[in-house]
Protein backbone atom coordinates (compact mmCIF):
# COMPACT_ATOMS: atom_id res chain seq x y z
CA UNK A 1 0.00 0.00 0.00
CA UNK A 2 1.33 3.36 -0.81
CA UNK A 3 1.69 6.31 1.31
CA UNK A 4 -1.18 8.67 1.24
CA UNK A 5 -0.08 12.47 0.71
CA UNK A 6 -0.13 13.32 4.55
CA UNK A 7 1.72 10.07 5.78
CA UNK A 8 5.38 10.52 7.00
CA UNK A 9 6.59 7.42 4.62
CA UNK A 10 7.45 10.64 2.15
CA UNK A 11 7.89 14.07 3.49
CA UNK A 12 5.59 16.95 1.74
CA UNK A 13 8.28 19.13 1.67
CA UNK A 14 11.08 16.92 -0.50
CA UNK A 15 9.88 18.38 -4.01
CA UNK A 16 9.39 21.06 -3.28
CA UNK A 17 13.12 21.43 -1.85
CA UNK A 18 13.98 19.69 -5.03
CA UNK A 19 12.31 22.35 -7.46
CA UNK A 20 14.26 24.90 -5.38
CA UNK A 21 17.41 23.58 -5.78
CA UNK A 22 17.00 23.38 -9.38
CA UNK A 23 15.68 26.81 -9.47
CA UNK A 24 18.63 27.69 -7.32
CA UNK A 25 21.08 26.20 -9.94
CA UNK A 26 19.85 27.64 -12.68
CA UNK A 27 20.14 31.04 -11.18
CA UNK A 28 24.12 30.13 -10.13
CA UNK A 29 24.80 29.12 -13.77
CA UNK A 30 23.55 32.38 -15.31
CA UNK A 31 25.40 34.44 -12.86
CA UNK A 32 28.73 32.77 -13.20
CA UNK A 33 27.63 32.58 -17.03
CA UNK A 34 27.25 36.14 -17.49
CA UNK A 35 30.39 36.99 -15.20
CA UNK A 36 32.46 35.04 -17.68
CA UNK A 37 31.45 36.34 -20.56
CA UNK A 38 31.91 40.01 -19.18
CA UNK A 39 35.28 40.28 -21.27
CA UNK A 40 33.54 40.15 -24.56
CA UNK A 41 31.00 42.70 -23.32
CA UNK A 42 33.60 45.31 -22.62
CA UNK A 43 35.62 44.56 -26.04
CA UNK A 44 32.39 45.26 -27.44
CA UNK A 45 32.53 48.84 -26.36
CA UNK A 46 35.37 49.95 -27.89
CA UNK A 47 36.86 52.54 -28.62
CA UNK A 48 35.73 53.27 -24.83
CA UNK A 49 38.46 53.12 -22.36
CA UNK A 50 39.07 51.14 -19.26
CA UNK A 51 38.95 54.57 -16.94
CA UNK A 52 35.36 55.68 -19.04
CA UNK A 53 33.83 52.40 -19.13
CA UNK A 54 34.39 51.82 -15.31
CA UNK A 55 32.81 55.23 -14.47
CA UNK A 56 30.06 54.75 -16.83
CA UNK A 57 29.34 51.03 -14.93
CA UNK A 58 29.64 52.89 -11.28
CA UNK A 59 27.47 55.86 -12.08
CA UNK A 60 24.53 53.66 -14.27
CA UNK A 61 25.19 50.45 -11.88
CA UNK A 62 24.02 53.32 -9.42
CA UNK A 63 20.69 54.53 -11.35
CA UNK A 64 19.64 50.78 -11.88
CA UNK A 65 20.04 50.29 -8.45
CA UNK A 66 18.07 53.05 -7.28
CA UNK A 67 15.43 51.86 -9.68
CA UNK A 68 15.35 48.64 -7.98
CA UNK A 69 14.83 49.64 -4.25
CA UNK A 70 12.01 52.24 -5.48
CA UNK A 71 10.65 49.52 -7.78
CA UNK A 72 10.93 46.86 -4.67
CA UNK A 73 9.80 49.21 -1.96
CA UNK A 74 12.99 49.21 -0.05
CA UNK A 75 13.82 52.79 0.57
CA UNK A 76 12.75 52.60 4.60
CA UNK A 77 15.31 49.87 4.85
CA UNK A 78 17.85 51.29 3.15
CA UNK A 79 16.99 54.37 5.33
CA UNK A 80 18.23 52.71 7.85
CA UNK A 81 21.24 51.55 6.92
CA UNK A 82 22.53 54.75 6.29
CA UNK A 83 21.34 55.89 9.99
CA UNK A 84 24.11 52.95 10.56
CA UNK A 85 27.76 54.96 10.04
CA UNK A 86 29.72 51.66 10.56
CA UNK A 87 28.06 50.05 7.65
CA UNK A 88 28.28 53.37 5.58
CA UNK A 89 32.11 53.74 6.04
CA UNK A 90 32.52 50.22 5.78
CA UNK A 91 30.68 49.64 2.21
CA UNK A 92 32.48 52.90 1.38
CA UNK A 93 35.85 50.99 1.91
CA UNK A 94 34.16 48.05 0.12
CA UNK A 95 33.59 50.20 -2.60
CA UNK A 96 37.57 51.70 -3.04
CA UNK A 97 38.59 47.67 -3.13
CA UNK A 98 36.07 46.79 -5.80
CA UNK A 99 36.60 49.93 -8.03
CA UNK A 100 40.22 48.52 -8.20
CA UNK A 101 39.05 45.36 -8.80
CA UNK A 102 36.56 46.93 -11.77
CA UNK A 103 39.38 48.91 -13.08
CA UNK A 104 41.96 46.33 -13.39
CA UNK A 105 39.21 43.90 -15.10
CA UNK A 106 38.55 46.17 -17.52
CA UNK A 107 41.97 46.90 -18.05
CA UNK A 108 42.54 43.47 -18.40
CA UNK A 109 39.68 42.59 -21.16
CA UNK A 110 41.18 45.65 -23.12
CA UNK A 111 44.97 45.38 -23.40
CA UNK A 112 44.86 41.38 -24.31
CA UNK A 113 45.06 39.85 -20.11
CA UNK A 114 41.88 37.96 -19.97
CA UNK A 115 44.04 35.23 -19.25
CA UNK A 116 45.75 36.44 -16.65
CA UNK A 117 42.45 38.37 -15.36
CA UNK A 118 41.21 34.43 -15.45
CA UNK A 119 44.02 33.43 -12.89
CA UNK A 120 43.22 36.20 -10.64
CA UNK A 121 39.77 34.71 -10.18
CA UNK A 122 40.97 31.08 -9.98
CA UNK A 123 43.45 31.90 -7.22
CA UNK A 124 41.03 34.26 -5.59
CA UNK A 125 39.89 31.35 -3.25
CA UNK A 126 43.17 30.23 -1.94
CA UNK A 127 43.90 34.50 -1.59
CA UNK A 128 40.75 34.27 0.57
CA UNK A 129 42.44 31.33 3.02
CA UNK A 130 45.29 32.86 3.52
CA UNK A 131 44.17 36.43 3.93
CA UNK A 132 41.70 34.52 6.63
CA UNK A 133 45.25 33.00 8.27
CA UNK A 134 47.44 36.37 8.60
CA UNK A 135 44.30 38.91 9.43
CA UNK A 136 41.58 37.11 11.04
CA UNK A 137 44.46 34.23 12.69
CA UNK A 138 42.28 31.05 11.63
CA UNK A 139 44.25 27.82 11.63
CA UNK A 140 44.21 26.16 8.23
CA UNK A 141 43.83 22.39 8.00
CA UNK A 142 46.71 19.81 6.11
CA UNK A 143 45.16 19.94 2.59
CA UNK A 144 44.68 23.93 2.81
CA UNK A 145 48.09 24.27 3.85
CA UNK A 146 49.33 22.02 0.93
CA UNK A 147 47.03 24.08 -1.52
CA UNK A 148 48.31 27.37 -0.47
CA UNK A 149 52.32 25.92 -0.85
CA UNK A 150 51.19 24.55 -4.68
CA UNK A 151 49.50 27.98 -5.16
CA UNK A 152 52.58 29.90 -4.36
CA UNK A 153 55.04 27.33 -6.39
CA UNK A 154 51.85 28.37 -9.54
CA UNK A 155 53.37 32.21 -8.64
CA UNK A 156 56.58 31.75 -9.01
CA UNK A 157 56.79 29.41 -12.37
CA UNK A 158 54.18 32.44 -13.60
CA UNK A 159 56.29 34.88 -12.66
CA UNK A 160 59.26 33.33 -14.35
CA UNK A 161 57.10 32.64 -17.70
CA UNK A 162 55.71 36.44 -17.64
CA UNK A 163 59.12 37.82 -16.92
CA UNK A 164 57.42 39.61 -14.39
CA UNK A 165 54.92 39.17 -11.20
CA UNK A 166 51.66 38.46 -12.74
CA UNK A 167 50.20 41.66 -10.87
CA UNK A 168 47.02 41.85 -12.76
CA UNK A 169 46.14 38.03 -11.56
CA UNK A 170 47.29 39.37 -7.96
CA UNK A 171 45.59 42.55 -7.92
CA UNK A 172 42.21 41.07 -8.80
CA UNK A 173 42.70 38.34 -6.60
CA UNK A 174 44.12 40.50 -3.20
CA UNK A 175 41.22 43.52 -4.34
CA UNK A 176 38.52 41.17 -4.37
CA UNK A 177 39.72 38.93 -0.98
CA UNK A 178 39.98 42.28 0.82
CA UNK A 179 36.33 43.08 -0.43
CA UNK A 180 34.83 39.51 0.71
CA UNK A 181 36.37 39.88 4.06
CA UNK A 182 35.03 43.60 4.57
CA UNK A 183 31.46 42.13 3.15
CA UNK A 184 32.08 39.80 5.93
CA UNK A 185 32.03 42.34 8.85
CA UNK A 186 28.19 43.18 7.23
CA UNK A 187 27.11 40.38 7.26
CA UNK A 188 23.59 39.63 6.34
CA UNK A 189 22.64 43.23 7.46
CA UNK A 190 23.09 44.58 3.98
CA UNK A 191 22.03 42.55 0.76
CA UNK A 192 23.26 42.51 -2.86
CA UNK A 193 21.38 45.37 -4.21
CA UNK A 194 21.56 48.09 -1.12
CA UNK A 195 25.63 46.60 -0.79
CA UNK A 196 26.34 47.82 -4.49
CA UNK A 197 23.88 50.71 -3.97
CA UNK A 198 25.95 51.94 -0.93
CA UNK A 199 28.92 50.98 -2.74
CA UNK A 200 28.32 53.35 -6.15
CA UNK A 201 26.91 56.14 -3.68
CA UNK A 202 30.55 56.47 -2.36
CA UNK A 203 32.52 55.55 -5.56
CA UNK A 204 29.96 58.36 -7.93
CA UNK A 205 31.93 61.26 -6.84
CA UNK A 206 35.47 59.68 -8.03
CA UNK A 207 33.57 58.23 -11.37
CA UNK A 208 32.36 62.07 -11.97
CA UNK A 209 36.12 63.07 -11.93
CA UNK A 210 37.72 60.40 -13.98
CA UNK A 211 35.02 61.51 -16.42
CA UNK A 212 36.03 64.86 -16.49
CA UNK A 213 39.78 63.54 -16.46
CA UNK A 214 38.82 61.31 -19.72
CA UNK A 215 37.29 64.39 -21.51
CA UNK A 216 39.64 66.98 -20.94
CA UNK A 217 42.48 63.98 -22.15
CA UNK A 218 41.15 62.37 -25.14
CA UNK A 219 37.19 62.97 -25.31
CA UNK A 220 34.82 60.91 -24.19
CA UNK A 221 33.07 58.29 -26.71
CA UNK A 222 29.30 58.69 -25.03
CA UNK A 223 26.63 59.26 -27.26
CA UNK A 224 29.65 59.91 -29.72
CA UNK A 225 30.31 56.81 -32.06
CA UNK A 226 27.02 55.16 -32.62
CA UNK A 227 23.59 54.24 -30.85
CA UNK A 228 24.33 50.35 -30.23
CA UNK A 229 27.38 51.50 -28.51
CA UNK A 230 25.96 54.32 -26.14
CA UNK A 231 23.03 51.63 -25.34
CA UNK A 232 25.89 49.15 -24.48
CA UNK A 233 27.42 51.68 -22.37
CA UNK A 234 24.07 52.83 -20.55
CA UNK A 235 23.52 48.86 -20.20
CA UNK A 236 26.36 48.88 -17.82
CA UNK A 237 24.58 49.15 -14.98
CA UNK A 238 22.51 46.07 -15.71
CA UNK A 239 25.49 43.81 -16.97
CA UNK A 240 26.41 44.55 -12.81
CA UNK A 241 23.66 44.21 -11.08
CA UNK A 242 21.27 41.06 -12.75
CA UNK A 243 24.23 38.55 -11.76
CA UNK A 244 24.45 39.96 -8.29
CA UNK A 245 20.86 39.91 -8.14
CA UNK A 246 20.83 35.69 -10.15
CA UNK A 247 23.72 34.98 -7.47
CA UNK A 248 21.71 36.08 -4.27
CA UNK A 249 18.46 33.99 -5.71
CA UNK A 250 20.76 31.03 -6.04
CA UNK A 251 22.34 31.76 -2.77
CA UNK A 252 19.27 31.69 -0.91
CA UNK A 253 18.48 27.93 -2.75
CA UNK A 254 21.80 26.31 -3.20
CA UNK A 255 23.74 24.49 -0.10
CA UNK A 256 27.09 26.89 0.12
CA UNK A 257 29.17 23.87 -1.24
CA UNK A 258 26.97 23.66 -4.11
CA UNK A 259 28.22 27.74 -4.36
CA UNK A 260 31.66 26.73 -4.18
CA UNK A 261 31.99 24.60 -6.43
CA UNK A 262 29.99 26.62 -9.70
CA UNK A 263 32.19 29.72 -8.74
CA UNK A 264 34.49 28.30 -10.36
CA UNK A 265 32.34 28.27 -13.46
CA UNK A 266 33.14 32.50 -13.94
CA UNK A 267 37.02 31.67 -14.22
CA UNK A 268 37.08 28.81 -16.83
CA UNK A 269 35.10 30.53 -18.90
CA UNK A 270 37.29 33.22 -19.07
CA UNK A 271 40.20 31.18 -19.52
CA UNK A 272 38.33 29.70 -22.00
CA UNK A 273 37.63 33.26 -23.86
CA UNK A 274 41.00 34.63 -23.58
CA UNK A 275 42.74 31.26 -24.87
CA UNK A 276 40.49 30.23 -27.72
CA UNK A 277 38.21 33.22 -28.68
CA UNK A 278 41.13 36.32 -28.39
CA UNK A 279 43.65 34.06 -29.33
CA UNK A 280 45.90 35.08 -26.22
CA UNK A 281 49.23 33.61 -26.12
CA UNK A 282 49.46 29.93 -23.96
CA UNK A 283 53.44 29.42 -23.83
CA UNK A 284 54.17 25.97 -21.91
CA UNK A 285 55.68 27.68 -18.59
CA UNK A 286 51.98 29.03 -18.11
CA UNK A 287 50.28 25.60 -18.86
CA UNK A 288 52.70 24.76 -16.22
CA UNK A 289 51.37 27.37 -14.19
CA UNK A 290 48.00 27.10 -14.61
CA UNK A 291 48.07 23.13 -14.16
CA UNK A 292 49.60 24.14 -10.61
CA UNK A 293 46.29 26.68 -9.98
CA UNK A 294 44.15 23.96 -11.39
CA UNK A 295 46.17 21.15 -8.66
CA UNK A 296 45.80 23.39 -5.60
CA UNK A 297 41.95 24.16 -6.48
CA UNK A 298 40.95 20.58 -6.87
CA UNK A 299 43.42 20.06 -3.19
CA UNK A 300 41.24 23.32 -1.78
CA UNK A 301 38.12 21.53 -2.86
CA UNK A 302 38.47 18.06 -1.41
CA UNK A 303 39.38 19.77 1.90
CA UNK A 304 35.63 21.47 1.40
CA UNK A 305 33.87 18.87 0.39
CA UNK A 306 35.60 16.34 3.08
CA UNK A 307 34.84 18.93 5.91
CA UNK A 308 31.71 19.42 4.82
CA UNK A 309 32.45 23.78 4.30
CA UNK A 310 32.51 26.06 1.97
CA UNK A 311 34.42 29.24 1.01
CA UNK A 312 32.64 32.74 2.61
CA UNK A 313 29.84 33.09 0.35
CA UNK A 314 31.30 37.12 0.39
CA UNK A 315 34.53 35.43 -1.60
CA UNK A 316 31.87 33.59 -4.27
CA UNK A 317 31.27 36.93 -6.07
CA UNK A 318 33.32 37.65 -9.00
CA UNK A 319 33.40 41.46 -10.50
Amino acid sequence: MEPSPSSPGKPRSARPERSEQSKGLIYAVLAYALWGALPLYFLLLAPSGAFEIVAWRVLFSLVFCVLLIMVTRKWRSFRALLRRPRIVFTMGLAGLLIFVNWQTYVFAALSGHVVEAALGYFINPIVTVFLGVILLREKLRLLQWVAVGISLGAVVVLTVGYGSLPWVSLILAFSFGFYGLIKKRVGRDVDAVAGLTLETVWLAPIAVVQLIVVASVSGLTFGTVSTWHTVGLLAAGVVTAVPLLFFAAAARRLPLTYMGLIQYFAPILQFLVGVFVLLEPMPPERWVGFGLVWLALVVLTTDMVLTGRAPRRDSLEPA
